[in-house]
């Protein structure tokens, strides 16, 4: 004869639904279940577990920039060194040309770049997704109007575009995101839109509108959920793109003035004319750390779009 629960015992939520699962608990299930897979997937693609760790690692620097490198690094007035001094023991990637810690400029700088480059990716995608979604799902004359809106920033170069918007407004790190993200999102639009109208064409569609289901409800609860997938791929992707761009806007002198990111290291380099007198330690640091940045965004990326769509992946 076996003993019954305790007094104190709490009843499992199947217990509780008379031995069903409640939805809630089906749905953390499959969850939990579909986190499971894409992991173990993940770690499968050497390229994208690399650049995850990359990441990681700049990551966890540029967070700890305070306790590693202080944060009087980088200030002008209080240069530890002379100018343009070449890589030692005491500063191991050399000075700028105010004296500054190159390495300390760089760990700091790192914050800056990536923090505009996840923001202005995030904006992009936002943008791209809410086109595309709405495109897709109303048809007609609201998506003619969107996607000929879309083409137009489509044939448009992106940077010309930043430059102007990053040109027109104040300088400084919300310009510069701004100027990413409203010109970056014309791709994303697309590819939701070519998602949206194939989720959309499925039966439960249909059914989900039968039986009530407004276009709030469907695009939220059935087609936002399906182009998700797509949408991570997309944003990981854009990182990198959203990271180049904004070294370039501050090489041309567009940035703000008043933060250290790495292109506007790149930038102080060309004016103390680095490229000329063979000051290669004040032009390598940043520029190679932009690339490492982007190649590891760009491995994220390929990988996740890999996983979640696995017929982009040939010769495994």
């Amino acid at each position: 004869m076996t003993a019954g629960p305790g007094p104190g015992a709490v009843p499992s939520p199947a217990a509780q639904g008379g031995g069903v699962p409640t939805a809630r608990a089906l749905a953390r299930a499959r969850r939990r279940r579909s986190a499971a897979r894409f992991l173990a997937a993940y770690r499968t693609h050497r390229g994208g577990v690399a650049g995850l760790g990359a990441l990681v690692l700049i990551g966890l620097v540029a967070l700890g920039a305070p306790l590693l490198v202080g944060s009087g690094v980088r200030s002008v007035a209080d240069a530890p060194g002379s100018a343009l001094e070449p890589p030692s023991a005491r500063f191991p990637l050399g000075t700028d040309r105010f004296g500054r810690s190159l390495l300390g400029l760089l760990v700091w700088g790192a914050r800056i770049s990536l923090t505009v480059g996840l923001l202005a990716a995030v904006l992009s995608v936002a943008i791209g997704t809410l086109v595309g979604i709405v495109a897709g799902h109303f048809g007609g004359w609201p998506a003619t109007v969107l996607m000929r809106v879309t083409d137009w920033f489509l044939v448009m170069p992106a940077l010309v575009l930043a430059i102007v918007l990053a040109t027109v407004m104040s300088r400084g790190l919300v310009t510069v995101v701004l100027a990413i993200g409203v010109t970056s999102w014309p791709t994303t639009a697309r590819l939701v839109r070519a998602a949206t109208i194939a989720v959309e064409s499925r039966p439960y569609i249909e059914r989900a509108r039968a039986l009530g289901g407004g276009h709030g409800h469907v695009m939220r609860r059935h087609v936002l959920p399906h182009v998700m997938p797509l949408v991570l791929a997309q944003t990981t992707l854009g990182i990198s793109g959203a990271i180049l761009t904004e070294a370039t806007l501050a090489f041309l002198g567009l940035g703000d003035p008043t933060v250290v990111s790495w292109g506007g290291m790149l930038q102080d380099a060309r004016e103390a004319g680095a490229v000329s007198s063979g000051h290669w330690w004040y032009l390598a640091p940043p520029g190679i750390a932009i690339a490492v940045v982007a190649l590891a965004f760009t491995l994220c990326g390929r990988a996740v779009e890999s996983v979640l769509n696995p017929r982009l992946e040939v010769g495994r």
